[in-house]
């Protein structure tokens, strides 16, 4: 049988798997047609020749880490759902390999990596215009992120996100849905986005007849998500008699639609997300505090784009491949100036910004394969780096809050410097001639003041 016969008849998968040693292959080898390759050449060569369903890739494998391998992989078969086994690898490892699959650091039988590839066939291989839903990148940043997704993913605790518009919130939120494994869907609704009480009729539903324009019932947000995850975005935004109302939901595990006295139980894990500081709205009495203590059990901070500016290589490639992909074109390439040019800038937009930056640059580019710094239209305000501003600055007659404007300018070079070091903390203390301590406690006592 040939690999297109394999691919024809749907008991037979092709799984191509990178492997220092060709391992005992058990059971896989009944389940799966299985491409075997020892290194980087080889499998790049492999996946060339023969249209695979998955990929395994066992760790280590010499001359080539586990992040490297997938950015190559990624290339040649950007559809197949990649597998990292890495059975005596740490947890922590995964952080280079957020475009997989899985990251599986425990040993595993023939049988359950077997069962592993299949699902990722049949239930979770990208279909076009669709990506994988966890961080990009191998920064300390992200991978303290990631840490916290491996950890608390299958477990059913409340999760906060908080973090600058634009960090990924909603991102890291799909993967903690991922990560769990519940069979329900993921749910999202952006508490900002609508009126108080359209807000209450989407969370919980109504029976038909329960005020004016309900000509039938509706079933509620949180029914939707049973058995799987609801995403509650800007949950700072929530109306105060709202909140309580969700409170009793997070502690009875049960949800009454508008107009009815019946109790529906479900099974939601909540992860609630916010940009704004909740402890301040809860000081000023915006916010419940027994809510925040409800949904604050895991608190999990997005870094900004500044804070993980060794990431901006791997997004780039990513959004790019992304955005080829979406519109059937070959994807554009970063000259080494481009580069330098965006991991320069400041990003208040984040990675959503870097994104939108990435899309305009490509329309704008033409024909031209290679992005160059010229393609990219930074506000000058924003991007001009160093202290010229300094010297402009003057007491107006009005006067001025001279602590906010020193708070700014402390903020600003503490970006800075950990912008330059690559996320690195003690670097970025060491530019600035201070203790790592000192700078973790400054950038802390700068957020509670944001």
């Amino acid at each position: 049988m040939t690999q297109l016969d394999a691919l024809v008849d749907t008991s037979v998968q092709s799984v191509l798997w990178i492997a220092q040693d060709r391992v005992e292959a058990g059971s896989l080898s009944d389940q799966f047609h299985l491409l075997f390759a020892a290194d980087l050449r080889t499998a790049l060569d492999t996946l060339r020749r023969n249209p695979v369903r998955a990929v395994l890739v066992n760790l280590p494998v010499p001359g080539c880490g586990g992040g490297e391998l997938l950015r190559h992989i990624r290339r040649e078969a950007p559809e197949a759902p990649v597998v990292v086994y890495e059975p005596r690898g740490a947890a922590s490892g995964a952080a280079g390999y957020g475009d997989a699959f899985l990251h599986i650091s425990e040993p595993m039988t023939a049988q359950e990596l077997g069962d592993v590839l299949l699902n990722a066939i049949t239930h979770q291989t990208p279909k076009r215009g669709e990506y994988l839903t966890f961080p990009v990148g191998s920064s300390s940043a992200i991978q303290e992120v990631v840490e916290v997704v491996q950890l608390v993913g299958n477990r059913r605790c409340t999760v906060l996100v908080t973090g600058e518009t634009g960090t990924g919130k909603e991102v890291v939120a799909r993967a903690l849905h991922t990560a769990s494994k519940r069979s329900g869907k993921f749910v999202a609704v952006n508490c900002a986005a609508l009126p108080d009480n359209l807000l209450e009729t989407e969370l919980f539903g109504h029976t038909k007849g329960a005020f004016t324009g309900a000509v039938n019932a509706r079933v509620g947000l949180f029914e939707q998500a049973h058995r799987g995850t609801i995403l509650l975005d800007e949950i700072g935004d929530m109306p105060f008699p709202l909140q309580s109302k969700l409170l009793r939901v997070l502690q009875e595990r049960e949800v009454q639609r508008i107009g009815s006295s019946v109790a529906i139980p479900v099974d939601v894990r909540v992860i609630a997300a916010s940009n704004t500081n909740l402890v301040e709205a809860v000081a000023a009495g915006r916010f419940r505090r027994d809510l925040y203590y409800r949904l604050n059990v895991v608190a999990l901070r997005m870094p900004t784009l500044r804070e993980r500016v060794a990431d901006i290589p791997d997004l780039s490639e990513y959004f790019l491949r992304k955005i080829a992909e979406l519109e059937s074109a070959q994807p554009k390439q970063l000259s080494a100036a481009a580069l330098e040019a965006l991991m320069g800038y400041s990003w208040p937009g984040n990675v959503r910004q870097l994104e939108h930056a990435l899309e305009a640059a490509v329309a704008l580019s033409g024909n031209r394969m290679l992005l160059e710094p010229g393609d990219f239209d930074f506000p000058r305000e924003i991007a001009t780096p160093g202290f010229g501003g300094l010297a402009a600055l003057d007491v107006p007659e009005s006067g001025i809050n001279f602590e906010e404007l020193i708070m700014g300018i402390e903020r600003r070079l503490l970006e800075r410097a950990l912008q330059k070091s690559g996320g690195n903390k003690a670097r970025a203390a060491d530019m600035l001639r201070m203790k790592r301590t000192t700078l973790i406690s400054k950038f802390k006592s700068l957020e509670a003041f944001a």
